[in-house]
């Protein structure tokens, strides 16, 4: 039997990002035999209906003004083209193996239920609930609308396109999307999934707001996949989308269930507050799927908790680092004493805090450079890194400091300008050095330890130790790791007498003096 190795996030809520799958010797031969033989034909036969697809895509808006695209199809384009293109679209997916779809519940009307939220999204062929709901219209990125065939789809559905890089893009995606919403059933009903990417189906992560934007009634539907080998998922890590395809198309038949739940009616508060409505909806829908709803989000494609507006990965870099430099040979004398030289680095007016991957090597004590491009990668994009950022997290998680030592240190080293004071912008930047991930949403950490616009290090400190929330970020993601825990070569990293978690966050029991 094939197995989705789901990886623990914390103790409380499995991993949603990480998804391998397994088999036994038995299965992955039977597999091979099928896949050879039901791959290309099923993928073949696919394509094949796609392309059948095209032209009548290209059709339905073929010969309309600008000016016309921008208004529903009505007329011959809609009562001939959707229903061909509807039975096109559940014949590509029965030569995938999807078989039948069953359907529990019943689809709202468009003025009951503008639109649908879809969840858990599980992989690409998730776009198989886009069947009974009609071909529901859709949200896409901009950049699929230049793709062979799934751009003229993306047309033929008047899919709001949307980049993700562009902000304005995002407020132009936003205005349609809210005019659609409330529009009283001038606009086809539209399709969402809340979560925004792909998870292993283990716990709802955090609903983005853009279907909960408008304040208007939705309809939750749940989307799952009840066969005994779980072949479809696939996520940030694991199964690929490609092993995924050959999975799913190796087994005779795939079970998918589309259930709709009763409408949801936001109140005066939830319309009001597109958040709260977004994290109602998701616990609703978590409580119906019999999974944890969470704060999990993917950001910056890197998965992180949320917790009073900051962000904590969930596979931390610095615990990896440590883990990285045991396996060299660094023991915690020889980890500490690389610290010393980092800090010492960072607090040079004339090196500054960048280095190159070979400086780092050399600052650490590592012969071995693709280490240090490894661990340059835990914390940047290319083969320089900030060593501020390095030495706060990874002093954090190594014990060689007090908490209130290392924030000492890390408020000087990001206060630019020597007041005493940091800006919005340095705050951000102490606060991802000190959580091993960039932070983007520091403006309420912001305004509770400012005073008239200065936010001293004793402020700061005062929040973070006696803000409930902030106290809570303190204790459990500042703190070091198990006394003689083991790292994957066995050794321990220190002797501090903390508790730690399964994913690197940590948490209790460190005094801060």
């Amino acid at each position: 039997m094939e197995r989705n190795e789901c990886h623990s996030a914390t103790n409380e809520y499995p991993h949603p990002f990480i998804c391998q799958v397994k088999l036994t010797r038995a299965q992955r031969i039977r597999g091979i035999i099928l896949g050879s033989i039901l791959f290309p034909l099923r993928v073949t036969l696919a394509a094949l209906f796609f392309i059948i697809m095209w032209p009548f895509a290209r059709l339905r808006l073929a010969g309309m003004s600008e000016e016309e695209r921008s208004r529903p199809i009505k007329g011959w384009r809609q009562w001939l083209l959707h229903p061909i293109l509807w039975s096109l679209s559940r014949a590509a997916f029965m030569t995938l193996g999807f078989l039948r779809i069953r359907v529990k519940g019943c689809r709202a009307d468009l003025k009951e239920a503008p639109v649908l939220v879809v969840a858990p999204h599980s992989s690409f062929l998730d776009m198989l609930v886009l069947l009974p709901t009609q071909l529901a219209t859709v949200v896409s990125r901009s950049e699929n609308a230049s793709l062979p065939v799934i751009g003229a789809l993306l047309e033929f559905n008047q899919a709001v396109l949307v980049s993700r890089k562009d902000p304005e893009s995002r407020k132009k995606a936003v205005a349609q999307v809210t005019e659609r919403l409330t529009s009283d059933g001038y606009w086809p009903q539209m399709l969402m999934f809340a979560e925004g990417t792909t998870t292993n189906g283990s716990a709802l992560i955090k609903f983005k707001p853009g279907a909960f934007l408008a304040g208007v009634p939705v309809q939750p539907v749940l989307l799952r996949y009840p066969n005994k080998l779980n072949t479809v998922r696939w996520s940030y890590k694991g199964t690929t989308w490609l092993e995924a395809l050959w999975h799913t198309t190796s087994q005779f038949y795939t079970n998918s269930t589309v259930e709709f739940l009763p409408v949801y009616k936001p109140s005066l508060e939830e319309k009001n507050d597109p958040n709260l409505y977004a994290d109602n909806v998701q616990k609703l829908m978590a409580k119906a799927l019999g999974v944890p709803a969470t704060d999990y989000v993917m950001e910056g494609r890197v998965p992180v908790n949320q917790l009073g507006g900051l962000s904590f990965p969930l596979e931390s870099p610095a615990r990896e680092t440590l883990s990285l430099l045991h396996r060299n040979g660094l023991g915690a004398h020889e980890v500490k004493a690389a610290l010393d030289r980092m800090l010492d680095r960072c607090q040079s007016g004339a090196q500054g805090s960048k280095a190159s991957a070979e400086e780092l090597a050399s600052i650490l004590g590592l012969t071995d450079r693709p280490t240090a491009l490894t661990i340059c990668g835990l914390f940047s994009k290319d083969e320089t890194v900030d060593l501020r950022q390095i030495y706060l997290t990874v002093a954090a998680l190594s014990g060689s400091v007090s908490f209130k030592s290392l924030l000492h240190t890390g408020f000087t080293l990001f206060d630019r300008a020597g007041s005493g004071s940091l800006s919005a912008e340095e705050l951000a930047d102490l606060m991802g050095a000190l959580l091993g991930s960039p932070q983007r949403h520091t403006a309420e950490l912001y305004t509770q330890a400012s005073i008239q616009g200065r936010l001293t290090e004793e402020n700061l400190m005062r929040v973070l130790t006696t803000h409930p929330t902030y106290q809570r970020v303190v204790n459990e993601y500042m703190q070091p790791m198990e006394a003689g825990s083991q790292l994957p070569n066995g050794k321990a990293v220190n002797n501090n007498g903390n508790m730690h978690n399964g994913n690197g966050s940590l948490y209790k029991n460190k005094k801060f003096e």
